[in-house]
């Protein structure tokens, strides 16, 4: 049997300054913040089957008050400890998705990371990417390095590139005994973004991230998929009906 278990690391709200604020929904309100805020869960996912440990995307890298990891600490809560994860599928590396990144922390783990994606990383810089937090991935030999338009990582995890909520972004799908789970990073970040057509600013292409979400929404329904939505606050882990 496959479990999966949402990390979250909280609610945020980000705005045009592209920086991740918390945001408490019992004594705040999402209009007291500026203009154009979204509000955003922010949660890796881990995913826990009779192979692997499979750690999708790495969060925003934040300490707990005890200084450690937060990530660390929501893996604890299921029972996983860091040096249990086997592989870690990075969809791309927004500060938000890879702030986490942590080569020590993670000793077992093998990063599969889209080459394109760090050779952009590297070009365009702050604030969308902390460059400096990602060059340990230039070095190691944990890392593997995945090419073009679409691949496969073994018998039961494929990904493809997608380009549209940022041009090197790459999502995946992983077979289990239950069916297709799906996770599609920022190109389907949000459960309600997969059942209204419309086309969001902050993607880099965002006709093409339309269509994709109304694509995978629609063949998701008819083959049952698992879909995980990173930023939602409602339904991280959900099927479309």
């Amino acid at each position: 049997m496959t479990q999966i278990f949402p990390l979250s690391e909280g609610t945020f709200t980000i705005g045009h300054d592209k920086i991740f604020h918390p945001f408490n929904q019992e004594s705040e309100e999402l209009t007291d913040r500026p203009t154009g805020s979204l509000l955003v869960e922010v949660q890796p996912f881990a995913i826990v089957n009779d192979e692997d440990v499979i750690l999708l995307d790495t969060g925003l890298g934040f300490n707990s008050p005890d200084g450690k990891a937060h990530l660390a600490g929501n893996l604890a809560k299921h029972n996983i400890h860091p040096e249990d994860v086997t592989k870690i599928l990075l969809s791309h590396l927004h500060k938000d998705h890879a702030g986490g990144i942590d080569l020590a922390l993670f000793p077992n783990a093998i990063f599969f990371v889209y080459e394109k994606e760090i050779e952009y990383a590297q070009k365009i810089g702050f604030p969308s990417y902390y460059v400096e937090e990602l060059k340990p991935l230039l070095t190691s030999d944990r890392v593997v390095w995945l090419k073009g338009e679409s691949g496969t990582i073994n018998d039961k995890i494929r990904f493809e590139h997608t380009n549209g909520h940022c041009p090197e972004h790459i999502v995946f799908w992983i077979d289990t005994e239950e069916g297709l789970i799906f996770y599609g990073g920022d190109e389907a970040p949000q459960f309600k973004q997969m059942k209204i057509k419309y086309v969001a600013k902050y993607d880099f292409d965002g006709k093409k991230a339309m269509e994709l979400r109304m694509k995978w929404a629609e063949q998701g329904a008819k083959e049952n998929w698992r879909f995980l939505f990173y930023h939602d606050v409602q339904k991280p882990v959900s099927k479309i009906n």
